[in-house]
């Protein structure tokens, strides 16, 4: 990323951050930089090449903070650690996160993002053919986790507590008020579901690995 586009990307991202994704237009990123409008189409080309651009740049400063991809450490710990860096990215970026969920990148930066989940899926001992989904699956946990943080989903107590539970209409509901009411800690919680989706790999693991290993019946 040259200089030019990455200074206008990076005043877009403090405007994105400061007044919401819905501010941004080619004029207000423009006045921020002191320039017309017309001189930053040569870097980013329309307001959606902007918008693109600045999923490319949350990637991109992403990347250097991830750990090393290289087979070394632990599958689960390099997992951990890439969910905690994305997360972490978010809350850095709240404004502009929300662009990482419908604008995907293809840059180079953004590839190696994926093929870190790839071999640390496949170190694990996903067979190849359920790697691609297991990667979505994760994907999606972990960036829909912080979306829902950052857009107000979750709150302090539990998102879908809802009205006071009437027994009658909703006895789910008043099954568990007890537990609706209680003050969420989302750190652990998040660290929790991080859990979930490696025990759901080392299952996956293992299932295949145990039929691997079962004879095949003669016929």
């Amino acid at each position: 990323m040259d200089e030019p586009r990455r200074q206008i990307l990076t005043q877009a991202m403090a405007l994105a951050d400061a007044d919401g994704v819905a501010a941004l237009s080619m004029r207000a990123v423009a006045q921020r930089l002191g320039l017309s409008s017309m001189a930053l189409y040569p870097y980013v080309g329309s307001k959606d090449g902007l918008l693109d651009g600045l999923v490319d740049l949350l990637v991109a400063d992403l990347v250097p903070t991830l750990p090393a991809g290289d087979g070394d450490g632990d599958w689960r710990e390099r997992l951990r650690g890439l969910a905690r860096a994305v997360r972490r990215i978010g809350h850095a970026h709240p404004g502009a996160y929300a662009l990482m969920m419908g604008r995907p990148s293809t840059t180079p930066d953004a590839a190696r993002l994926v093929e870190l989940l790839y071999r640390a899926l496949l170190d694990a001992g996903v067979p190849p053919p359920q790697v691609p989904r297991l990667e979505r699956l994760l994907t999606t946990l972990v960036l829909g986790f912080v979306a829902a943080e950052l857009n107000g989903r979750f709150a302090s107590r539990h998102p879908d507590r809802g009205p006071a539970a009437d027994a009658a209409e909703l006895p789910a509901h008043a099954a568990l008020d007890p537990e609706l009411r209680a003050e969420v800690d989302w750190d652990a919680e998040f660290e929790a579901d991080l859990d979930d989706g490696i025990r759901l790999i080392e299952l996956t693991a293992a299932t295949s690995a145990a039929r691997a290993a079962t004879p095949v019946a003669a016929g």
